[in-house]
């Protein structure tokens, strides 16, 4: 299988509940394996099942429980690497606001941490800190259902569509909860996700915030689905309620004080600007975005709700990068929230100037064991590049971003097709006849050649190939 296939096959693995397939499999753990191919981690996958015999792996393909064929975990793991062998890999740890994290991945304030039970069982999973479900002082009530999801082809989410508000407990149980949180788990980082509706509020819960101990408290500016006015995003899209009730929560707590910012602007900077103003040491984004999806009613009727997941990554990159640009705001720290399912995902954030990155959708999709794969692929990533410590890749690839204005427009690239890896489908001239500049041709021979005097050097050929047959060329001066 290619590496392509075995992220396909890994794909439709169900993820099950103490996986079948393991316990078919005496000295090695196959539904490990095909977690970690799942989640990008294939260079160290084998080491799962390294003492598998070929009798034990078609014992455990043959246990798969999927319900249209079993996974093929044989193909998998003879088309795996050898596992690498034991190195020193680099710790995670980094600060945050002056706070020693053990690693920079946090549950984001959401469905996945709305009880002590539920942020118990992921800190002890290894996840760092908590940003706890939202705190309000109004009586919540959520509509039911209340979730919906775009899917991709393996039934994965593409994307996540979410109606539920903030807290249903009561203010003074949530704050007992985080009390609580913190002096049973004294090494995790615990914060305080709250909103108000008036002055008064605002100061009230952020000293209860205090009062319990928590390490920081993080200003929700931005949940979009909110059933009264005059809260969430409806104060995130103003910077001057953003900047005052900023300095009101900062002049009232001596704890750090987190801004979370609505994506549902044209531009982050004028918001996040006001916060900086306001005396926020750090900046979260992205929160949910308004969106609408048709698959699912709530209460009966269709309504405009937040949207999360991978659909949105790059927005939210896009956000990050608009402040990470900020000179204004020069020293603030940044939250990433948005689409982060991979280790790769998270040193997307990372590379752009987070110190911290908070997950949602993906833990309500696969379970707070996602904590496995995104600590460990990034530590072997960095061993990888001779990295000691995460502070080194914080902000890295801000410098490599530039303006439209500013890109090299006297040069090009041509595509270069492989042809021992084409196999014929003509993908790449469907593309570039209906979409493209009709720079190649295809006859019945099924081989594509680019027309060099029509070829512009877009590059879609190489982006719908199926099986990445089609490279890059060297640069050389565009024609005139």
């Amino acid at each position: 299988m290619t590496r392509l296939d075995i992220n396909e096959e890994a794909a439709r693995c169900l993820l099950c509940k103490d996986a079948p397939c393991s316990a078919a499999c005496p000295g090695g753990d196959p539904a490990r394996t095909v977690r970690a191919v799942r989640f990008g981690n294939e260079a160290f996958a084998a080491k799962w099942i390294s003492g598998c015999s070929e009798d034990a792996l078609e014992a455990a393909e043959k246990a798969c429980i999927h319900y249209d064929r079993p996974v093929r975990i044989r193909e998998i793991a003879a088309s795996l690497p050898e596992p690498p062998e034991e190195r020193p890999l680099p710790s995670l740890e980094i600060d945050f606001l002056g706070i020693r994290c053990e690693n920079p991945f946090f549950l984001a304030s959401s469905a996945v941490c709305t009880n002590y039970e539920m942020v118990a069982s992921a800190f002890e999973a290894g996840w760092a800190g908590v940003y706890y479900k939202t705190i309000c002082l109004q009586e919540i009530k959520e509509v039911s259902p209340r979730f919906d999801a775009v899917k991709r082809p393996d039934g994965s989410f593409a994307g996540f569509r979410n109606m539920e508000q903030l807290s249903e407990n009561p203010v003074e149980m949530d704050f007992e909860i985080l009390g609580r949180l913190k002096k049973d788990y004294p090494s995790k980082v615990v914060i305080a996700s709250i909103m108000g509706n008036s002055e008064d509020e605002w100061i009230k819960l952020a000293r209860m915030a205090e009062s319990a101990g928590v390490d920081a408290v993080e200003l929700n500016f931005s949940c979009p689905q909110m059933r009264l006015a005059g809260m969430g995003s409806d104060v995130g899209q103003n910077p001057e309620l953003v900047a005052y009730y900023t300095m009101l929560v900062k002049a009232a707590v001596g704890i750090p004080v987190i801004a979370k910012m609505t994506p549902n602007v044209a531009t982050m900077n004028l918001v996040a600007t006001a916060a900086f103003h306001g005396g926020a040491d750090a900046i979260s984004a992205i929160n949910t975005i308004k969106s609408v999806t048709m698959g699912g009613e709530v209460s009966g009727k269709k309504t405009i709700s937040g949207y999360s997941g991978a659909a949105v990554k790059p927005i939210a990159l896009r956000f990050i990068l608009e402040m990470s640009s900020n000179k204004v705001m020069r020293g603030v720290q940044l939250s990433g929230v948005g689409g982060i399912c991979t280790w790769k995902d998270a040193y997307e954030f990372m590379s752009l100037g987070c110190r911290n990155l908070q997950v949602c959708t993906a833990v309500m999709e696969y379970g707070y064991r996602i904590i496995d794969d995104l600590a460990a692929g990034l530590r072997n990533y960095l061993a990888g590049r001779g990295v000691t410590c995460l502070d080194e890749i914080v902000g890295e690839e801000v410098a490599n971003f530039s303006t439209p204005a500013k890109l090299d427009r006297d040069s090009m690239v041509f595509p270069v097709i492989d042809r021992a890896a084409c196999i014929g489908c003509g993908r790449c001239f469907i593309s570039c006849m209906d979409g493209g500049h009709q720079a190649i041709s295809f006859g019945e021979d099924r081989v594509p050649r680019v027309i060099g005097s029509k070829c512009v050097g877009c590059h879609l050929c190489r982006l719908v190939c199926p099986t990445g047959a089609i490279g890059i060329a060297k640069r050389i001066p565009a024609r005139r």
